[in-house]
Protein backbone atom coordinates (compact mmCIF):
# COMPACT_ATOMS: atom_id res chain seq x y z
CA UNK A 1 0.00 0.00 0.00
CA UNK A 2 1.29 3.08 -1.03
CA UNK A 3 1.89 6.03 1.55
CA UNK A 4 -0.86 8.57 0.13
CA UNK A 5 -3.52 5.28 -0.26
CA UNK A 6 -2.47 4.60 3.14
CA UNK A 7 -3.73 8.29 3.91
CA UNK A 8 -6.67 8.22 2.03
CA UNK A 9 -8.05 5.23 3.94
CA UNK A 10 -7.04 6.67 7.09
CA UNK A 11 -9.07 9.69 6.16
CA UNK A 12 -11.73 7.20 5.13
CA UNK A 13 -12.56 9.24 1.82
CA UNK A 14 -13.88 7.83 -1.41
CA UNK A 15 -12.31 8.25 -4.69
CA UNK A 16 -15.52 10.65 -5.41
CA UNK A 17 -14.52 12.48 -2.60
CA UNK A 18 -11.22 13.17 -2.93
CA UNK A 19 -12.01 14.79 -6.79
CA UNK A 20 -14.13 17.44 -5.31
CA UNK A 21 -11.69 18.21 -2.77
CA UNK A 22 -9.45 18.46 -5.35
CA UNK A 23 -11.37 20.55 -7.42
CA UNK A 24 -12.68 22.90 -4.64
CA UNK A 25 -8.70 23.26 -3.51
CA UNK A 26 -8.17 24.55 -7.24
CA UNK A 27 -11.53 27.37 -7.23
CA UNK A 28 -10.02 27.82 -4.01
CA UNK A 29 -6.63 29.18 -5.40
CA UNK A 30 -8.38 30.82 -8.10
CA UNK A 31 -10.01 33.17 -5.62
CA UNK A 32 -6.88 34.18 -3.74
CA UNK A 33 -5.54 35.01 -7.03
CA UNK A 34 -8.34 36.68 -8.28
CA UNK A 35 -8.55 39.20 -5.32
CA UNK A 36 -4.24 39.18 -6.09
CA UNK A 37 -5.41 40.68 -9.26
CA UNK A 38 -7.88 42.81 -8.10
CA UNK A 39 -5.82 44.79 -5.65
CA UNK A 40 -2.70 45.20 -8.10
CA UNK A 41 -4.79 46.75 -10.52
CA UNK A 42 -6.16 49.11 -7.92
CA UNK A 43 -2.37 50.02 -7.19
CA UNK A 44 -1.97 50.21 -10.59
CA UNK A 45 -4.26 53.32 -11.03
CA UNK A 46 -3.55 54.42 -7.62
CA UNK A 47 -6.65 53.58 -5.54
CA UNK A 48 -5.26 50.97 -3.43
CA UNK A 49 -2.24 48.97 -2.11
CA UNK A 50 -1.20 45.49 -4.26
CA UNK A 51 -1.56 42.66 -1.70
CA UNK A 52 0.37 39.07 -1.46
CA UNK A 53 -1.92 35.86 -0.45
CA UNK A 54 -2.28 36.09 2.95
CA UNK A 55 -3.43 39.91 2.70
CA UNK A 56 -6.27 38.40 0.11
CA UNK A 57 -7.26 36.21 2.82
CA UNK A 58 -7.37 39.47 4.99
CA UNK A 59 -9.54 41.37 2.70
CA UNK A 60 -12.12 38.94 2.61
CA UNK A 61 -12.10 38.02 5.92
CA UNK A 62 -13.39 41.21 6.16
CA UNK A 63 -16.43 41.35 3.99
CA UNK A 64 -19.64 40.64 4.53
CA UNK A 65 -20.17 37.03 5.94
CA UNK A 66 -16.75 36.78 6.03
CA UNK A 67 -16.21 34.42 8.56
CA UNK A 68 -18.03 31.50 6.03
CA UNK A 69 -16.25 32.32 3.33
CA UNK A 70 -13.62 32.07 5.19
CA UNK A 71 -14.23 28.32 6.36
CA UNK A 72 -15.21 27.49 2.77
CA UNK A 73 -11.72 28.51 1.41
CA UNK A 74 -10.13 26.54 4.74
CA UNK A 75 -12.06 23.52 3.22
CA UNK A 76 -10.93 24.49 -0.28
CA UNK A 77 -7.41 25.13 0.89
CA UNK A 78 -7.37 21.91 2.71
CA UNK A 79 -8.70 20.02 -0.66
CA UNK A 80 -5.94 21.18 -2.65
CA UNK A 81 -3.21 20.29 -0.52
CA UNK A 82 -4.59 16.59 -0.16
CA UNK A 83 -4.46 16.72 -3.86
CA UNK A 84 -0.69 18.02 -4.48
CA UNK A 85 -0.03 15.54 -1.83
CA UNK A 86 -1.45 12.63 -4.15
CA UNK A 87 0.65 14.29 -6.97
CA UNK A 88 3.70 14.09 -5.46
CA UNK A 89 3.76 11.19 -3.14
CA UNK A 90 1.96 9.00 -5.00
CA UNK A 91 2.71 10.21 -8.74
CA UNK A 92 -1.02 10.86 -10.04
CA UNK A 93 -0.04 12.82 -12.63
CA UNK A 94 2.46 10.37 -13.60
CA UNK A 95 5.97 12.15 -13.88
CA UNK A 96 7.96 9.14 -13.01
CA UNK A 97 10.96 8.97 -11.17
CA UNK A 98 13.63 10.17 -13.50
CA UNK A 99 15.24 13.70 -12.22
CA UNK A 100 12.56 15.40 -14.47
CA UNK A 101 9.75 13.96 -12.58
CA UNK A 102 11.24 13.60 -9.47
CA UNK A 103 12.11 17.38 -9.61
CA UNK A 104 8.18 18.14 -10.76
CA UNK A 105 7.17 16.18 -7.68
CA UNK A 106 9.64 17.97 -5.49
CA UNK A 107 7.76 20.70 -6.38
CA UNK A 108 4.93 19.80 -6.19
CA UNK A 109 5.38 18.91 -2.26
CA UNK A 110 6.96 22.30 -1.51
CA UNK A 111 3.41 23.36 -3.16
CA UNK A 112 1.55 21.84 -0.65
CA UNK A 113 3.33 22.89 2.23
CA UNK A 114 2.68 26.15 1.26
CA UNK A 115 -0.53 26.31 0.80
CA UNK A 116 -0.41 24.40 4.15
CA UNK A 117 0.82 27.36 5.58
CA UNK A 118 -1.85 29.74 3.58
CA UNK A 119 -4.68 27.27 5.69
CA UNK A 120 -3.20 27.81 8.50
CA UNK A 121 -2.90 31.27 8.17
CA UNK A 122 -6.24 31.30 6.96
CA UNK A 123 -6.85 29.54 10.32
CA UNK A 124 -6.04 32.22 12.41
CA UNK A 125 -8.07 34.63 11.18
CA UNK A 126 -10.97 32.91 12.41
CA UNK A 127 -9.44 31.87 15.83
CA UNK A 128 -9.17 28.22 15.14
CA UNK A 129 -5.55 28.82 15.52
CA UNK A 130 -3.20 30.91 17.21
CA UNK A 131 0.12 32.38 16.13
CA UNK A 132 1.49 35.37 14.70
CA UNK A 133 2.31 36.09 11.07
CA UNK A 134 3.07 38.85 8.20
CA UNK A 135 0.35 39.39 6.28
CA UNK A 136 2.50 42.01 4.33
CA UNK A 137 4.25 39.45 1.91
CA UNK A 138 2.22 36.62 1.71
CA UNK A 139 5.18 35.06 0.56
CA UNK A 140 3.94 31.56 2.71
CA UNK A 141 7.57 30.29 3.00
CA UNK A 142 9.02 33.47 4.93
CA UNK A 143 9.00 32.27 8.46
CA UNK A 144 10.77 28.58 7.30
CA UNK A 145 13.35 30.38 5.23
CA UNK A 146 14.42 32.30 8.17
CA UNK A 147 14.34 29.62 11.03
CA UNK A 148 17.01 27.44 8.16
CA UNK A 149 18.40 30.34 8.12
CA UNK A 150 19.07 30.78 11.30
CA UNK A 151 20.95 27.50 11.11
CA UNK A 152 22.33 27.18 7.81
CA UNK A 153 22.85 31.25 7.40
CA UNK A 154 20.59 33.75 5.20
CA UNK A 155 22.35 34.28 2.38
CA UNK A 156 23.02 30.44 1.31
CA UNK A 157 19.16 30.00 2.63
CA UNK A 158 18.71 33.34 0.12
CA UNK A 159 20.70 31.88 -2.91
CA UNK A 160 19.20 28.19 -2.36
CA UNK A 161 15.91 29.83 -2.37
CA UNK A 162 16.35 32.24 -5.26
CA UNK A 163 17.76 29.16 -7.31
CA UNK A 164 14.33 27.54 -6.84
CA UNK A 165 12.54 30.09 -7.76
CA UNK A 166 13.76 30.25 -10.67
CA UNK A 167 13.09 26.71 -11.60
CA UNK A 168 9.81 27.08 -10.73
CA UNK A 169 9.61 30.28 -12.87
CA UNK A 170 10.84 28.71 -15.69
CA UNK A 171 8.97 25.57 -15.30
CA UNK A 172 5.60 27.73 -15.40
CA UNK A 173 6.99 29.49 -18.87
CA UNK A 174 7.78 25.94 -20.44
CA UNK A 175 4.70 24.75 -19.13
CA UNK A 176 2.69 27.57 -20.80
CA UNK A 177 4.88 27.95 -23.88
CA UNK A 178 5.26 24.11 -25.25
CA UNK A 179 1.32 23.85 -24.18
CA UNK A 180 1.93 20.90 -21.19
CA UNK A 181 -0.75 22.29 -19.78
CA UNK A 182 -3.36 21.00 -22.24
CA UNK A 183 -2.86 17.41 -21.31
CA UNK A 184 -4.19 17.94 -17.88
CA UNK A 185 -7.62 18.99 -19.31
CA UNK A 186 -10.16 16.93 -20.32
CA UNK A 187 -12.50 19.53 -22.40
CA UNK A 188 -13.79 19.75 -25.87
CA UNK A 189 -11.96 21.58 -28.81
CA UNK A 190 -14.04 24.52 -28.33
CA UNK A 191 -13.42 25.43 -24.77
CA UNK A 192 -9.45 24.62 -25.27
CA UNK A 193 -9.72 27.27 -27.72
CA UNK A 194 -10.77 29.70 -24.97
CA UNK A 195 -8.54 27.75 -22.42
CA UNK A 196 -5.58 27.35 -23.75
CA UNK A 197 -4.57 31.87 -24.11
CA UNK A 198 -5.86 32.22 -20.40
CA UNK A 199 -4.02 29.10 -19.52
CA UNK A 200 -0.61 30.76 -21.46
CA UNK A 201 -0.89 34.35 -20.64
CA UNK A 202 -1.51 32.91 -16.69
CA UNK A 203 1.48 30.69 -16.38
CA UNK A 204 3.54 33.05 -18.04
CA UNK A 205 2.57 36.17 -15.25
CA UNK A 206 2.67 33.47 -12.54
CA UNK A 207 5.76 32.54 -13.81
CA UNK A 208 7.39 36.06 -13.94
CA UNK A 209 6.39 36.69 -10.44
CA UNK A 210 8.65 33.81 -9.45
CA UNK A 211 11.27 35.30 -11.18
CA UNK A 212 10.92 38.37 -9.68
CA UNK A 213 11.11 37.14 -6.28
CA UNK A 214 14.37 34.84 -7.36
CA UNK A 215 15.94 38.17 -8.17
CA UNK A 216 14.78 39.60 -4.93
CA UNK A 217 15.96 36.95 -2.75
CA UNK A 218 19.45 36.82 -4.16
CA UNK A 219 19.73 40.41 -3.75
CA UNK A 220 18.79 40.07 -0.13
CA UNK A 221 20.99 37.42 0.56
CA UNK A 222 24.17 39.46 -0.59
CA UNK A 223 22.70 42.17 1.67
CA UNK A 224 21.63 40.15 4.25
CA UNK A 225 23.59 41.40 7.03
CA UNK A 226 22.27 45.48 5.90
CA UNK A 227 18.44 44.49 5.24
CA UNK A 228 18.52 41.17 7.71
CA UNK A 229 17.86 38.90 5.09
CA UNK A 230 14.04 38.92 5.18
CA UNK A 231 11.95 36.57 2.84
CA UNK A 232 9.82 38.45 -0.32
CA UNK A 233 6.73 37.23 -1.28
CA UNK A 234 3.99 38.49 -3.81
CA UNK A 235 3.18 41.92 -2.26
CA UNK A 236 6.94 42.20 -2.52
CA UNK A 237 7.22 41.26 -6.06
CA UNK A 238 3.91 43.75 -7.08
CA UNK A 239 5.50 46.65 -5.53
CA UNK A 240 8.98 45.98 -7.24
CA UNK A 241 7.09 46.36 -10.43
CA UNK A 242 5.45 49.19 -9.85
CA UNK A 243 8.46 51.07 -8.59
CA UNK A 244 9.80 49.94 -11.62
CA UNK A 245 10.02 52.65 -15.12
CA UNK A 246 6.42 52.97 -16.06
CA UNK A 247 5.63 50.70 -13.02
CA UNK A 248 1.65 51.71 -13.29
CA UNK A 249 1.66 49.94 -16.52
CA UNK A 250 3.52 47.15 -16.09
CA UNK A 251 1.53 46.24 -12.74
CA UNK A 252 -1.78 46.99 -14.85
CA UNK A 253 -0.32 44.53 -17.11
CA UNK A 254 0.48 41.83 -14.24
CA UNK A 255 -2.62 42.27 -12.29
CA UNK A 256 -4.24 41.42 -15.82
CA UNK A 257 -2.09 38.24 -16.00
CA UNK A 258 -2.35 37.12 -12.71
CA UNK A 259 -6.60 37.45 -13.09
CA UNK A 260 -5.71 35.02 -15.98
CA UNK A 261 -3.65 32.85 -13.82
CA UNK A 262 -7.27 32.92 -11.55
CA UNK A 263 -9.36 32.35 -14.33
CA UNK A 264 -7.11 29.39 -15.21
CA UNK A 265 -7.63 27.81 -11.87
CA UNK A 266 -11.02 27.83 -12.21
CA UNK A 267 -10.81 26.09 -15.35
CA UNK A 268 -8.43 23.96 -13.61
CA UNK A 269 -11.49 23.13 -11.12
CA UNK A 270 -14.02 21.94 -13.76
CA UNK A 271 -11.97 20.34 -16.89
CA UNK A 272 -8.52 19.34 -15.27
CA UNK A 273 -8.13 15.72 -15.16
CA UNK A 274 -8.26 14.29 -11.65
CA UNK A 275 -7.07 10.86 -11.00
CA UNK A 276 -6.46 10.24 -7.69
CA UNK A 277 -6.80 6.50 -8.44
CA UNK A 278 -3.47 6.79 -10.49
CA UNK A 279 -1.74 7.84 -7.24
CA UNK A 280 -3.48 5.64 -4.57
Amino acid sequence: MSLSSAGSKALDMSSDQLVWMARAGYASRGVVYLIIGFFALLAAIGSGEAQGSKGALEKLMSQPAGAILIVAMIIGLIGYVVWRLIQAIGDADQHGTDAKGLAIRGGLLVSALTYTALAIFAATQLGIVTGSSDSGSGGGGGGFAQTVGGFIGSQWVATGLSIIFVCVGIAHWYKALTGKFKEHFAASEDKMKIITPISTIGLCARGTVFFILAFMLFYRGLTAGEEGGSTPGMKDALKFIQELPMGDILLGAMAVGIGLFALYSFCEAIWRKVDVEEGT
